[in-house]
């Protein structure tokens, strides 16, 4: 695929996915003829429809059309169709109607593409039709080549209104306007009758005005304290003497000295 056209394609799926909240992986509803188509062209349907979207997706096909791929008795193309995901359409098998009127049924609920689904498809009429429905992203194969079709009328005309309602949105909604709203009073009001049916029970003294407890640890550590000093040996000071004999030998001396000159 070219970057030209998937740039384009990026441009028209960020649009499904901001205005109508389309969400990965994409649920893609096919129809008969489109299976009968890539099985007689060799063509991988859901590689084509990875690359074409950009992203991972859901093959899906309704009971009808497979009802009508059994009548045309290709078993390549029943094969195929039967590993795509079975989409509840709601007819029995007994009853089963064309694969116009099927996906027609399942993708417009009320004028709008409820359950979010690409519808990719040959039949030209399906695609007329789906074209007035706001939301629906339409794929064919032409010439070996998925193409994706660009946004419709109706689907322009939803994206533009939805972009014309945000820039005054914040000045009508409360939610954007900064403003309370009526659920948001509600709410208030609701909390202040629950806060004031909250029983009142005892009241607890003032922690600030209570005696602190006193740490068991301080017991702890003045006991290690005590017996540490306990357990060193104490040590023994001596005393100090002073020689006295020193002086009474030297007198001797002096007067042994003094008698002996005197004779």
């Amino acid at each position: 695929m070219r970057q030209k056209r998937a740039k384009s394609y990026r441009k028209q799926l960020l649009v499904y996915n901001h205005t109508f909240k389309f969400r990965e992986p994409y649920q893609v509803l096919l129809d008969d003829q489109i299976v009968m188509d890539s099985t007689t062209s060799k063509y991988d349907l859901v590689k084509a429809l990875k690359r074409t979207l950009q992203a991972e997706v859901k093959p899906m096909i309704t009971q009808c059309c497979m009802q009508a791929l059994y009548e045309t008795k290709n078993e390549h193309a029943i094969d195929l169709g039967k590993e795509f995901e079975r989409r509840r359409c709601g007819h029995m098998p007994g009853e089963a109607v064309s694969p116009k009127e099927c996906i027609l049924n399942v993708v417009d609920v009320k004028g709008k593409n409820k359950h979010r689904y690409v519808v990719a498809c040959q039949d030209v009429e399906i695609r007329r039709l789906l074209r007035k429905v706001p939301g629906v992203p339409l794929l064919h194969i032409s010439r070996s080549v998925m193409i994706m079709e660009p946004l419709s009328d109706a689907s322009a005309k939803v994206s533009r209104m939805e972009e014309e309602s945000k820039l005054f949105r914040g000045l009508n909604d409360p939610k954007y306007a900064g403003l309370k709203g009526e659920h948001e009073e509600e709410e208030q009001s609701k909390e202040q009758t629950v806060a004031k049916k909250r029983k009142i029970g005892p009241k607890q003294p003032n922690p600030l005005s209570m005696k602190k407890k006193k740490k068991e640890n301080t017991k702890k550590e003045q006991q290690t304290e005590t017996s540490a000093d306990q357990s060193q040996p104490t040590k023994r000071r001596r005393s100090r003497k002073h020689k006295h004999g020193s002086k009474n030998s030297t007198d001797t001396n002096e007067n042994g000295n003094l008698s002996e000159e005197e004779n």
